[in-house]
């Protein structure tokens, strides 16, 4: 597939199309004065990142900003989701490095320069290294500390920002990092992993709180979610499908939108909750102007153990992404409408990340990314169509960048990177897109 089957005219004419990245994956955080996060400490751990590799330069963001910008503007986008760094904003965690503020400060104005809608993120996993050695997201003191940023930024950015969202998927930052150990800081703790999911929902709340005494409006959550798939109609599949999307999908769902966890996930944590967690649910569910998606695949799973929760994956049929992940727009359909109907109702529905890590050189055809792209886009033009709130798509990711524990070997990107040697090409993708938008 070399060209879009969708255009803008298929869209209303105040429906956003937008790009996302996020500090880490491409400023370079070796400059401007940023402290070490709990990334740096896991990516030196072997055999946690492959190659050991960092964002040390990343993408060198930092410097190249301005051409970033350049890109997204010539492409035809509305809007560019980008996320602020607490450990270059704040080092410690808590003294301000203002060299690291100021940054953030010329970039949004760059942004409305070139007519881009700031689209901000405080929170995409670049925890400050001294907090993660007081306890990390298993302690109180972190949401409250986050707080403090939160308002920071609010005063210093808020009046010119176009939306803001504490915490990029809270299911990463306190799931996948405290007990499966894939991220930072690489735990396989249950009870870590109850308090974490406890700890990173209330620093949503508290973030929003903080936010509202600031010029910042416009505030949402930002969720990542996967389609659960039973791996049979055995029932003990069936179960263990509905329990991996109470953990994944359902939590911070309906903890944000509801203020209430899942009965059935509480079933195996709540004896490993923080005390009197049940008195925090209404900073957690704090109202929230929109609500936003980040979709990339599906799941298929099985019972597998006898210890909670007792859940294995089986892969799936191809195609699949670079990643080893199913593709699966009718899953991306599924969950906006059940969202939906079940948590939002009549607020304002972004997808805030859609993408897939493609392999290939940048003189070559992308049409694999063209077509993963193409087919969510229809989904999210349909549903539009039936009348669901969604206000805006956002592509993963306008640059090839650090993928996290799998280093810089997997690429989500729009524009191809050189990581030597910086240079950014524009991509089949990136130039078929724009003329979808009209440029």
């Amino acid at each position: 597939m070399t060209e879009f089957s969708i255009r803008r005219s298929d869209f209303p004419d105040d429906f956003l199309f937008a790009a996302a990245t996020s500090a880490y994956q491409i400023e370079g955080h070796g400059f401007g004065g940023a402290g070490p996060t709990h990334w740096d400490i896991f990516a030196r751990t072997p055999g946690k990142v492959v190659n050991g590799e960092d964002g040390r330069i990343a993408c060198d963001h930092y410097h190249r900003w301005p051409e970033d910008l350049d890109l997204l503007r010539d492409a035809g986008f509305d809007a560019y989701r980008f996320s602020t760094s607490w450990a270059r904003v704040m080092p410690d965690g808590v003294k301000v490095n203002r060299e690291g503020i100021d940054f953030y400060d010329r970039l949004v104005d760059g942004m409305l320069e070139r007519g881009l809608k700031p689209m901000a993120t405080l929170y995409h996993w670049e925890l400050p290294e001294t907090l993660a050695a007081r306890g990390g997201w298993t302690v109180r003191e972190i949401p409250e500390r986050f707080a403090d940023f939160a308002h920071l930024i609010g005063n210093r950015l808020g009046d010119r920002l176009f939306s803001t969202a504490p915490v990029n998927e809270p299911w990463c930052v306190a799931w996948l990092s405290h007990y499966m150990g894939h991220h930072a800081p690489g735990l396989t703790d249950l009870g870590a992993a109850a308090k974490a999911m406890h700890h990173v929902a209330l620093a949503h709340g508290m973030a929003i709180e903080a936010l509202r005494a600031t010029s910042a409006t416009n505030l949402g959550a930002v969720c990542n979610m996967e389609y659960a798939i039973p791996a049979s109609d055995r029932a003990e599949d069936e179960a263990a499908a509905t329990l991996y999307d109470g953990i994944y999908n359902r939590w911070f769902a309906g903890a944000f939108t509801h203020g209430e966890y899942p009965e059935d996930v509480l079933d195996g944590l709540s004896e490993l909750m923080p005390d009197n967690w049940q008195n925090d649910m209404k900073v957690i569910s704090q109202p929230i102007d929109w609500f936003g998606i980040n979709y990339y695949t599906c799941q298929r799973l099985r019972r597998h153990g006898n210890e909670w929760p007792a859940i294995g994956m089986v892969s799936g049929p191809p195609p699949k992404t670079d990643m080893g992940w199913e593709i699966c727009p009718e899953g991306f359909d599924w969950l906006l409408r059940r969202t939906v109907a079940e948590y939002t109702g009549d607020t304002p529905l972004f997808v805030t990340e859609n993408g897939i890590a493609h392999a290939g050189r940048p003189d070559q055809p992308d049409d694999a990314r063209i077509a993963y792209l193409d087919a969510h886009l229809s989904v999210a033009r349909d549903l539009v169509s039936d009348g669901i709130p969604l206000r805006g798509y956002t592509v993963w990711s306008l640059l090839d960048n650090y993928e996290w524990a799998l280093g810089y070997g997997k690429r989500f990107g729009l524009v191809h990177v050189d990581f030597e040697t910086q240079a950014r090409t524009p991509k089949a993708s990136y130039r078929a897109l724009a003329r979808a938008l009209g440029h």
